[in-house]
């Protein structure tokens, strides 16, 4: 959670406006590094005849401290007022009350005489309703008192009352103590109900019985009457009012404390300067509220509350009055956060926080989808949209092709049947891309589409272990292993001290900048996914981004290129995305990760130098807006702090994992497969509590049985006898064709149908057809060849928008106006391109180093 959303969370919520301006501030340091690196050459309006900025645009870091310091100051003097205000006053109501404490000591047990009960006088006014608390005096001397407000401690609604007379009547009498009726008491009424009379005469009897050894020691903390209960009631809630006023005082000093020190963090890591240090204890710490005498002041005030309590409530015991205390506090918190927080989602549905209070990690909500139609039926009114539509479609084509014979195979013909449903439904989206892969073991089963070696049909029960034995294979351990180091390099924040780090080398030459962001992006692909990647990066350039001029090209360039270069990262390690493990599962033998190193990272680096001289000719982005020079890039400062004994175990561990996959090929009769591999991370991470089980249950499951429903459709597929009938159709359109020809024919279908559709439900559908055509290809076995130019391919599909996630994310940046920094002819003006120019890389580059490597 942001801090502005954490010091949101946690403040008390009448105090608001009182606290830290944490997001005003933090505005403020954008504004002070925007103006820090505008360009040197002075700015020029032609139209107004004007040569020279209104403000002074070199700001000197000395001078910028200067600015945000007034601001500081103005922010502590509003704390320390405040901070001194409600200390005074709760101190005068501490003092308040012992004066009151002290005086109902003197009083004692005297006070019952004037306590009067105006609520007894009817007889058929049933027990339950009566509660005498409302109606309590005190009259002697200063402790006269009528009813007061809530906050003074003094007044007793009816709901409070029973509880209060529950817990006494829950409380077993103490031998040693007197139940003497008072004058003018209830035991005295002659016309008080049945029950009370029996419930007084029990009473009186435990009373006479001690009373001899008793009144003595008998005092109105102690007492059984109910004058004492009414007493300690009143002084349990005012003393407990208190606590709490006092403790959210204190949580009110440690909150402002982190602010100060959060928001210098903040000034220092964005301006590069090192004014926490200075100003938190020159200034800040020296400050009234946040002294140690003031600290001590208040603890000391808590403990005192705490010893009162003991003594009016829980008969001296001090850990009871401490336990009981701490329980109000809670419920107080609780009831404060529950509150704050229903307001601040409210206000986040309606916009008004806007995205600075957008919580991290937060989904945004999605729109409705708007109804094509509505059509009337007596249940009610459906609402015909779109992707009900699509599905609507997928089902009346899945029951066409049952029913017509497309192939002589009746096992393979429901296969195309359902291999034809769910690409439908994968491509339009009508559900969620996994359900849908969830669903094709199920019909898999259902329609009997499975056969055994021997050429019989599975029945349902053989059918069913078969397909969840092939669903959960090495290669989905294999993503779970890669999952678990992406969390690790994240949750460590590895992957961000190595990316500045990486980035700092880089200058502030526009073109240099471009590729250095190109290069990271795709190397952070390989290692925490390409979904992961383009959002740490796109967090990476937000600094940039602040400080360019309006209207400069360098920002859509900057954006188009990680999303480029993520794509291209997702084909240069085994686990950097699900289509290259579902090449893996297919290949007979299987790749081991150092030849799979030898083709892609030759391929990736090609890729990417080629592209970026493509967006350089595109978007020109070191020139300024006005076309006048060139503009400088702001630049990136390394991360300084020093690497953690965890964070060492971690590097280590993720290191050791990899070369294992490298020479999995020397160590299969070991260690049998790479799944098996992919456990030691996940068992180094848990087991040492790097990792966590919410880590675990936030891991991209959806892709995983994404995964796991393409390996049992592409097993059905074979199993049925589909894909040989098939491999014979392509076979003869292939037929008489050079190797080289068909490698180019098959990256330009993949091209096409990835570009289009999710990249891994591409790899789904092609894969076992590039398997096919590669073992009937005259001169020997290429099925792994295909399959790899087919997985890289898939990878290279990035054309439009929805070409993948990097895609994606990358069409929905925006600037501070909330304007998009890409649009679809961006897309199309240099993402297809891109996607020809990396595929293309494949089939020669990637063509020439498979042949190399046999």
């Amino acid at each position: 959670m942001k801090y502005s959303s954490a010091l949101k969370f946690n403040a008390v919520a009448e105090w608001w406006d009182e606290y830290i301006a944490y997001d005003a501030l933090k505005q403020y340091i954008y504004q002070l590094e925007k103006q820090q690196h505008k360009p040197t050459r002075p700015s020029t309006d032609l139209e107004a005849n004007e040569h020279t900025s209104l403000m002074d645009s070199n700001l000197t870091t000395p001078a910028v401290d200067t600015l945000f310091v007034s601001l500081l100051d103005k922010e502590l003097m509003k704390v320390t007022l405040f901070y001194e205000h409600q200390e005074k006053e709760l101190f005068d109501e501490l003092a308040a009350l012992e004066d009151l404490i002290n005086e109902q000591d003197a009083a004692g047990l005297t006070g019952g005489e004037h306590y009067m009960d105006y609520g007894e006088d009817d007889e058929d006014e049933d027990e339950d309703d009566e509660h005498p608390g409302e109606h309590v005096r005190f009259d002697h001397g200063s402790m006269r008192r009528t009813r007061k407000s809530s906050s003074a401690g003094w007044s007793i609604s009816s709901t409070e009352s029973a509880a209060r007379d529950t817990e006494s009547n829950a409380m077993p009498l103490n031998p040693n103590q007197s139940s003497r009726a008072p004058s003018g008491s209830r035991e005295a009424n002659p016309s008080q109900s049945p029950i009370r009379r029996v419930r007084a005469l029990a009473y009186k009897l435990r009373g006479m019985r001690d009373s001899a050894a008793s009144v003595e020691d008998e005092s109105v903390w102690t007492s059984m009457t109910d004058y004492a209960r009414d007493v300690r009631f009143l002084f349990k809630r005012r003393i407990t009012n208190l606590f709490v006023s006092f403790s959210s005082l204190k949580s009110y000093v440690e909150l402002n404390y982190s602010g100060f020190r959060k928001i210098l963090k903040k000034y220092d890591k964005v301006l590069d300067s090192d004014l926490q240090g200075r100003y938190m204890h020159e200034v800040v710490e020296d400050a009234i509220p946040f002294t140690r005498t003031s600290k001590d002041k208040l603890n000391g005030a808590i403990n005192q509350l705490i010893g009162l309590y003991a003594k009016c409530v829980t008969s001296g015991d001090s850990s009871v009055a401490l336990q009981e205390l701490k329980l109000h506090l809670r419920e107080n918190i609780a009831w404060e956060r529950n509150t704050v927080w229903r307001q601040m989602i409210g206000q986040e549905r309606r916009g008004a926080l806007g995205s600075s209070a957008a919580i991290a990690g937060a989904t945004v909500v999605g729109y409705e989808e708007k109804g094509l139609v509505n059509i009337r039926t007596p249940l009610g009114n459906i609402k015909l949209t779109t992707k009900l539509l699509y599905l609507f479609l997928a089902i009346a084509i899945f029951a066409i092709l049952l029913n017509i014979k497309v192939v002589d195979n009746p096992e393979a013909n429901k296969c195309f049947a359902i291999l034809v449903f769910s690409t439908v439904l994968w491509a339009s989206e009508a559900i969620p891309l996994f359900v849908t892969s969830t669903f094709v073991p199920f019909l898999l089963v259902i329609f009997r589409v499975i056969k055994a070696d021997d050429g019989t049909v599975m029945t349902a029960p053989e059918a069913t272990k078969w397909t969840f034995s092939v669903m959960f294979s090495p290669t989905i351990m294999l993503l779970v292993g890669g999952f678990t180091i992406s969390s690790a390099l994240s949750k460590t924040n590895i992957d961000r001290i190595l990316i500045t780090r990486l980035l700092s080398l880089a200058g502030s030459d526009p073109n240099t900048v471009l590729l250095a962001f190109m290069g990271v992006s795709c190397f952070a692909s390989m290692w925490i996914s390409n979904v992961a990647a383009p959002t740490l990066c796109f967090t990476l350039i937000r600094p940039i981004l602040r400080t360019l001029p309006v209207h400069s090209s360098f920002a859509p360039c900057l954006i188009m290129a990680i999303a480029l270069a993520a794509n291209i990262g997702g084909q240069s390690s085994p686990i950097s995305s699900p289509q290259n493990l579902i090449a893996l599962q297919a290949m007979d033998p299987k790749l081991d990760w150092a030849s799979w190193f030898t083709v892609s990272l030759p391929v990736s680096i090609v890729s990417i130098l080629v592209i970026w001289l493509l967006l350089i000719v595109s978007y020109r982005p070191s020139r300024s807006p006005d076309g006048e020079g060139d503009i400088e890039i702001k630049a990136i400062r390394p991360n300084k702090e020093a690497f953690t004994l965890k964070q060492y175990w971690v590097i280590f561990v993720c290191l050791a994992t990899i070369v294992l996959w490298c020479v999995e090929h020397e160590i299969e009769s070991l260690v049998g497969d790479m799944g098996i591999i992919a456990i030691i991370p996940v068992v180094a991470f848990f087991a040492t509590g790097v990792l966590k089980k919410d880590d675990f249950e936030q891991f991209a499951w959806t892709i995983v049985f994404l995964a796991m429903g393409g390996i049992a459709l592409g097993k059905g597929v074979t199993s049925s006898g589909l894909l040989s009938t098939a491999d014979q159709g392509v076979y003869q359109a292939l037929e008489g064709k050079q190797l080289y020809s068909i490698v180019l024919i098959i990256s330009a279908v993949v091209l096409v149908i990835s570009t289009f559709i999710s990249h891994t439900i591409a790899s789904v559908l092609l894969v076992p057809i590039a398997k096919e055509v590669g073992k009937n290809i005259p001169g020997g076995d290429r099925s792994n060849l295909l399959i790899f130019i087919t997985a890289l391919v898939c990878s290279t599909g990035m054309g439009m928008p929805v070409s993948g996630f990097p895609n994606q994310t990358a069409a929905t940046q925006e600037d501070d106006l909330g304007r998009l920094y890409l649009s679809n002819v961006d897309f199309l003006k240099n993402g297809v391109p891109a996607s020809i120019i990396a595929t293309l890389v494949v089939a020669t580059v990637g063509f020439v180093l498979m042949m190399a490597i046999g």
